[in-house]
């Protein structure tokens, strides 16, 4: 076995050594290719598991047989439970198994995939576990397969992203390539589960990040998704999930364009309720007492006992889309149930995943969106002009409008449910309702994936942080240096070079008479104007957009802030009078004193020192304080914190939130005034002394 592991990092290490020589067509058509085919078996095997699941344990166990949708048999299911009493029991099952096998053997397999995969992208794109993989997928297939609400994009998108974090470990990719492997493989997977490859392929460049795109990811995305596609479809097929939904449907009535915008207001706050919702559910079970094992079976319990009122909740939900996407389908289920379902699903699906429950929240909010466009048709149809006769325009529309905006990728969600719906006519007016809801979810900077980033521009600066994290912790006051040199406004160009030139400085800030900082101006920018005009003033020279920096900002604000061109910023306080200088080699000497200086605490502190894990209270002063302000005391080192599932990069400027789980390097002695400070029972006492100070 240790001869087969050499042997098989012997290849690794030769295949990665071509492909770090290759081109790039030619990287990406081999590394898009395989991880194309893994997508594609991935979700086969995925697919298979998912069946198996829910005929042995709904279908037999539960008898009760959810609808389909067009391209799996389009069968209505049960019309009732024969068993109604079981339905409950099964949900609470499946829970159960899915919350052992996660416990037990990779907590990180919990909830939903893709935000993993993406925190992944953004953090380390080798961090995926093989292990995690194998666990989401048959967790998931016990979770949706009891009739849990939840998707089957997670663990696909799971499956093809942890092949592209393994290729990154295997090849020795560079950072850039393992994040380009392991956006292309959540693109794939879940294009290739919902036969959607267009829609896969500008996901993998839209998912990542809330108000940007990868457009590194794009091209790899196209070969990579088409290669899923094809090879999920050799074993279940090409035909739209949901059939050709839209035959025959023009958009030829201006008028629609108000009904779709109201479609888009209503996608948009239904999203926003989801995003709430689901976090909210999840952080309280997090706070709740009792075993982690436990949790998923009382969740899945609660939506069985939904479920007996409101069966569309059980499953994916996409028979149920499918059935609303006829006139007579919709006409067919009550009116009360289709207002409510839209909430009854968020509900269920926040139970079923936020529990603990393994499963995707991507087909959950598509489901969301398609009530929530039935119910705008099914209220406007009796009175409204121009609303279309089928409700099928409507159901597709609120998809791409609900789940497009809360997941900030409007683009790749209409894209995809355009294929999966064979409704390539339907984006003209669908752009309308995509538009003003993702202008509502962005108004309140909202995601239903909490591991993206904004930009571009915010993940480099996170992967900074993370390289060299004291950079988030020193502020520029420790930083900055005096001023070489400080100009005034009415100085002549020619004394401004030759006090630039005698302190040997590039650049200086400009001030007016009454001190107050007005740009700055160069050498190199003088020189010209100084010889035609020596007695012209600088003022008409002076760089007023230059960018500048706080006292109390941090080392990484201030590298974010640095001009291209002059390594150099002014510092200023709040008057906007000149107190500092703070140029790149000053960060640099910053660093290295509190690099040393943290040696030295640790010195101090390890010998006797260990690990502890405390939560902030809601009544714990610390709430809304940065780090860097010295909150914890002396002999205390902050190693990590971590909000929800996200852990918290540049220590120093992250301002404590009431449940942030925050770990810390401390003497034992230290352990309970730690613990009263984060708790906030010290605040609470005092208040208690102060409001009755007789004690009694």
């Amino acid at each position: 076995m240790a001869l087969v592991r050499v042997q098989l990092r012997s290849v690794g290490a030769g295949a990665g050594r071509w492909v770090g020589r290759s081109s790039y067509l030619k990287k990406w058509l081999v590394l898009g290719t395989a991880i194309g085919i893994i997508a594609g078996l991935g979700a086969v095997v995925f697919y298979i598991a998912l069946e198996t699941a829910g005929n042995l344990l709904l279908r037999d166990l539960g008898g009760y047989v959810v609808p389909l949708p067009a391209a799996e048999g389009g069968t209505l299911g049960s019309g009732h439970y024969t068993r109604w009493w079981a339905i409950p029991l099964v949900v609470g099952l499946g829970g159960l198994l899915s919350g052992l096998l996660v416990t037990l053997l990779a907590p990180e397999a919990a909830g939903h995939g893709t935000d993993a995969a993406i925190d992944a992208v953004h953090r380390n794109p080798r961090m995926i576990r093989s292990r995690a993989v194998i666990v989401k997928m048959i967790a998931s297939a016990l979770t949706i397969g009891s009739g849990g609400s939840g998707g089957r994009e997670g663990p696909t998108a799971q499956i093809s992203a942890g092949f592209g974090s393994l290729l990154a470990r295997t090849l020795d990719l560079s950072p850039e390539d393992g994040r380009i492997a392991v956006s292309v493989g959540i693109g794939s997977g879940i294009g290739a589960i919902f036969g959607a490859p267009l829609g896969g392929a500008v996901l993998a460049a839209d998912i990542v990040y809330k108000d940007d795109f990868e457009v590194e990811a794009l091209i790899p995305g196209l070969f990579t998704s088409i290669v899923g596609y094809t090879v999920f479809g050799l074993f279940q097929g090409f035909t739209p999930m949901f059939g050709y939904a839209t035959a025959g449907y023009e958009f030829n009535q201006p008028v629609q364009l108000v009904w779709f915008a109201m479609i888009g207001i209503v996608a948009g706050l239904v999203g926003l309720a989801y995003s709430k919702t689901f976090y909210g559910v999840a952080d309280l079970v997090k706070r709740l007492p009792g075993k982690t094992i436990v949790k998923p079976a009382v969740g899945g319990l609660m939506v069985g006992l939904m479920a007996l009122a409101i069966p569309q909740v059980l499953g994916t939900g996409y028979g149920w889309v499918q059935i609303s996407l006829s006139r007579e389908g919709l006409l067919g289920i009550p009116l009360w149930i289709i207002l409510l379902l839209p909430f009854a699903r968020i509900l269920s699906t926040a139970l079923s995943i936020g529990s603990g429950g393994s499963g995707g929240i991507f087909g959950p909010g598509m489901v969301i969106g398609a009530f929530a466009g039935g119910a705008v048709w099914r209220v406007l149809e009796v009175f409204a002009p121009g609303v279309p006769h089928s409700p099928a325009p409507f159901v597709i529309v609120g998809m791409m409008a609900c789940f497009g905006s809360i997941a900030r990728a409007p683009l790749a969600i209409m894209l995809m449910v355009a294929e999966m719906t064979g409704s390539l006519t339907i984006l003209a007016p669908a752009m309308v309702a995509v538009g003003v809801a993702y202008l509502i979810v962005r108004h309140f900077d909202q995601t239903i994936y909490r591991s993206q980033l904004t930009s571009r521009e915010e993940a480099a600066g996170a992967r900074l942080k993370q390289g060299l994290p004291l950079l988030g912790r020193v502020v520029v006051s420790d930083a900055m240096s005096r001023p070489r040199l400080v100009l005034r406004e009415d100085d002549t160009l020619s004394h401004a070079v030759r006090r630039l030139t005698e302190v040997s400085t590039p650049g200086a800030p400009v001030v007016d008479a009454n001190g107050r900082f007005l740009g700055t101006v160069s050498r190199s920018d003088l020189l010209g104007p100084a010889e035609k005009d020596p007695d012209g003033a600088i003022a008409r020279r002076v760089d007023a957009s230059a960018p500048t920096s706080t006292r109390t900002a941090t080392l990484d604000q201030a590298i974010d802030a640095l001009p291209e061109a002059m390594h150099w910023l002014t510092v200023l306080d709040d008057t906007r009078q000149v107190c500092g200088i703070v140029a790149f080699s000053d960060i640099v000497r910053a660093y290295h004193r509190a690099l040393r200086s943290d040696a030295r605490r640790l010195a101090r502190v390890a010998s006797s020192a260990g690990l502890m894990d405390v939560q902030v209270g809601p009544r714990s002063r610390l709430v809304g304080h940065r780090l860097n302000e010295k909150v914890v005391p002396d002999g205390v080192i902050v190693v990590a914190v971590r909000r929800a599932d996200t852990m918290l990069l540049g220590l120093g400027a992250v301002h404590l939130e009431a449940g942030d789980q925050v770990t810390l390097l401390a003497r034992p002695d230290h352990s309970a005034r730690i613990r009263s400070l984060f708790d906030g029972e010290a605040v609470a006492a005092e208040r208690t002394t102060a409001a009755d100070p007789g004690g009694g």
